[in-house]
């Protein structure tokens, strides 16, 4: 039910989903599972602040709860399919198209389709759920009667002082390392100026299936692909960045600053995720910044815009962005998700 899904990745990967299927097949996907799971854990962290003023929106924060437990362990599980989402020899969520005799194909392709899982994330602390009485009493009942379902998707974790917090995540934590290897490399997708919607390591080595192809395009292909232009092959999007900065916030505090992890981005060398999501936020908001050769990212090589002391300080928002350069591309008043810089400097500049 939640497995299907266009998500706007309109051309990311090996196939076009809104093709019927190839005899029967069925693309099982990690990025409509994953975005599923982090919208039931949104509406269900809404409805609990509802319920400070309105008890009634208890019983909709429970349902949420459930609907994230279903979703995340149908992910884990596959419906007890020997078909696994995650790759443990590449650390990599990939798509997998399954035959109906039982057979599959695994699409090792790195791009964000994998790394939407991560977007899954809440934290739930005892003492702040502690007077919403039957939301707890719920999440008790499903301890005490799920536990098969909740072990693999709900963490207990002991704090520092004492207490204990629930972690609600898609990604365990052996997952998580494996998958930070890959986002926070600069070979893959770690530009100078934030995530790559595809990893750079497809550049010199393009993915080839039944005559298609999926290779790195930092901007906007140089071919059409399946009717358009595609612009997820490469470019860094404010809004799934923005979102991996959020879940790396939100794991960084429920782990705490002890919790590091060992990067190629951060030189081998134990790094928290904290500084791991500023970093990333640096980068991003480096984009508007003039750079030592007074010079901003987001204009690119155009003369005009980068030069012309007229032009240089009246900042565009783009659609999307080079993700070797950081260069503005697309629509030049996407003033909505790209506004997200606002939050960034807000929050961590």
């Amino acid at each position: 039910m939640f497995e299907g899904g266009f998500l706007g990745l309109d051309n990311i990967t090996v196939v076009d989903r809104s093709e019927p299927s190839w005899g029967g097949a069925v693309l099982e996907q990690s990025d409509a599972t994953g975005w599923m799971g982090m919208f039931c854990l949104n509406l269900m962290r809404i409805a609990l602040e509802l319920a400070r003023e309105n008890p009634v929106y208890e019983g909709m924060a429970t349902k949420f709860l459930q609907h994230y437990v279903y979703v995340a362990y149908a992910m884990k599980q596959m419906g007890g399919r020997d078909v696994q989402l995650f790759d443990s020899e590449d650390g990599f969520f990939y798509d997998v198209l399954r035959y109906p005799d039982g057979t599959s194909q695994k699409f090792r392709v790195r791009s964000l389709v994998g790394l939407i899982p991560l977007f899954a994330v809440e934290r739930l602390e005892l003492e702040w759920i502690e007077p919403f009485k039957e939301f707890t009493a719920n999440l008790n009942w499903f301890f005490k009667n799920r536990r098969h379902l909740v072990n693999a998707v709900i963490h207990p974790l002991e704090r520092p002082d004492g207490k204990t917090s629930y972690l609600l995540t898609i990604v365990d934590i052996a997952q998580l390392r494996r998958l930070l290897g890959r986002t926070y490399d600069e070979r893959e997708f770690l530009s100078r100026y934030g995530i790559r919607s595809l990893s750079k390591l497809h550049e010199a080595q393009p993915f080839e299936w039944s005559g298609r192809r999926v290779a790195y395009e930092p901007a906007e292909s140089a071919e059409k692909l399946k009717g358009g232009n595609s612009n997820w092959r490469g470019p860094i999007w404010f809004p799934t960045t923005f979102l991996i900065i959020e879940s790396l916030r939100k794991l960084g505090t429920a782990f705490g600053p002890c919790y590091l992890v060992e990067t190629p981005g951060s030189g081998g060398q134990p790094i928290a995720l904290q500084a791991i999501a500023r970093d990333i936020a640096r980068r991003m908001i480096d984009i508007f910044l003039l750079d030592k050769n007074q010079r901003r990212p987001v204009y690119g090589g155009a003369p005009k815009f980068a030069d012309d002391a007229n032009w240089r300080d009246h900042l565009l928002f783009y659609e999307y962005y080079h993700g070797d350069n950081g260069a503005g591309i697309g629509a030049s008043h996407q003033t909505g998700w790209t506004a997200l810089v606002a939050n960034l400097i807000d929050e961590w500049h």
